[in-house]
Order: C-alpha cells, then sequence, then structure tokens
C-alpha cells in the first residue's frame, strides 16, 4: 500500500530549468500535462489536465524534471484549489517568467466538472493586466 503524503512534503527542487536560448525575441511556451494524478480532498483518485502558459525570462522548464515533480502527486492529498495555487507558487518561484498562467480542467466527479485558472497578470496578483485578449481557446 502506498503511503500517502500532504501537500507541504511535495519537493519543489526537483523542477530544473534550462538557460533560454533566445535573450532578445519574446515568446510564449504552452505545455500541456493531459493527466495529471492527485488524490482528492476524501481521498479517492482524481484526474485533471494542465495546462502551462509562459512568457519566459532567463530560463525555461526543462520538460523531463516536470513530469518528474508533477508525479509527486499521485499520492498527495490536496483540493483543486491548493493544488493549482502550489503549482503556481513553485513555478513562478522556479522560473520567474515574465507570464505564467495555468490552467487546471478537472474531469468530472458526479456529473460536475471544473477548470481552475491562475495568471500573474491579473491586477489581484500584483500585475499590470497586459494581456487582456488571452482566451481559453487559444490552446
Amino acid at each position: 500500500m502506498l503511503k500517502k503524503k500532504l501537500y507541504d512534503e511535495i519537493d519543489s527542487s526537483m523542477l530544473k530549468a534550462i538557460p533560454n536560448p533566445e535573450k532578445v525575441k519574446p515568446y510564449e511556451v504552452k505545455i500541456k500535462q493531459p493527466e495529471i494524478t492527485f488524490l482528492g480532498v476524501y481521498e479517492q483518485p482524481d484526474f485533471a489536465t494542465l495546462y502551462i502558459l509562459m512568457y519566459p525570462n532567463g530560463k525555461v522548464i526543462e520538460l523531463k524534471s516536470l513530469k518528474l515533480y508533477l508525479q509527486q502527486y499521485r499520492d498527495v492529498v490536496i483540493s483543486y484549489e491548493r493544488l493549482l495555487n502550489q503549482l503556481y507558487d513553485h513555478l513562478q518561484e522556479v522560473y520567474t517568467p515574465q507570464r505564467l498562467r495555468l490552467v487546471l480542467d478537472c474531469n468530472p466527479r458526479g456529473g460536475i466538472s471544473s477548470r481552475l485558472t491562475i495568471d500573474n497578470d491579473w491586477e489581484a496578483l500584483g500585475g499590470e493586466e497586459k494581456y487582456k485578449e488571452w482566451r481559453e481557446d487559444t490552446w
């Protein structure tokens, strides 16, 4: 039987960065993880799709480390909201991107599906709201 972990046991040092090869031109990185798994607050398996939109600064995400980092959540008891905010905090801390937007599409539970979004561009998070034209269907 696997040991259940709490969200504060997640090791963000697993996230590795590689130098941004483009020093001048801005660009956008979109990453889709179609099956992030974790234990919901009732300790039942939950599944979601994670979308990451990033405008990198000096470093970009090393994808293998992201995969290994996300696999840690498999045995973690965590709510959708805490999961989204913890992912955001860790990615923001490690990569310090110009822009970071996460969308977590959670699989239906009891016929109800949830989509959670966080973006460092939002004024509520201290951003300047430079990217108002962004739409959910641009993936």
